[in-house]
């Protein structure tokens, strides 16, 4: 359990099973990718009055690669640190290299937590190789606006 100071009084800790319902209506509400919300990986970051203004897990994919994601603040509540200490707390919760999915914009947030761009598809693992190249479809189809990057964060 860990407290946060900010303008209000933030608590970050593990997700319980009450905090499900919260945690899919913010990643909806942020249009980020709704798949595999498995509370049990979750942090939150609770408010004092117990809402939830931020959330963040590691996804475990096949041959045991782990996955940063559903990293989420509610929008009143950004640009005060919250995605920040949640990122901290995961990234200390393994040992094991990191990959993540962001959009392009988001590059030097995340390089300033020791993560690289990887954009050799065929250098990464499936699951991340297969992201790659349908983002770069979507891109060149316009449904997407912005490049989506693949990122590795080598832990020691």
């Amino acid at each position: 359990m860990h407290s946060m100071e900010n303008e209000t009084q933030v608590q970050i800790r593990k997700a319980t099973r009450s905090d499900v319902q919260a945690i899919r209506d913010l990643i909806h509400s942020v249009h980020i990718n709704p798949l595999s919300l498995k509370w049990e990986r979750f942090l939150v970051a609770m408010s004092r009055d117990g809402r939830l203004l931020g959330c963040g897990q590691i996804k475990v994919h096949s041959g045991g690669v782990l996955e940063l994601a559903s990293i989420a603040v509610v929008p009143e509540e950004r640009h005060k640190g919250l995605a920040s200490e949640i990122i901290k707390q995961l990234i200390d919760s393994t040992t094991d290299d990191l990959y993540l999915t962001c959009r392009a914009r988001l590059k030097s947030f995340y390089r300033a937590f020791g993560f690289e761009n990887c954009p050799t598809p065929n250098l990464l693992p499936r699951y991340f190789a297969n992201l790659l190249t349908l983002g770069r479809i979507l891109l060149r189809l316009k449904i997407i606006k912005q490049p989506m990057l693949v990122m590795r964060s080598k832990q020691k």
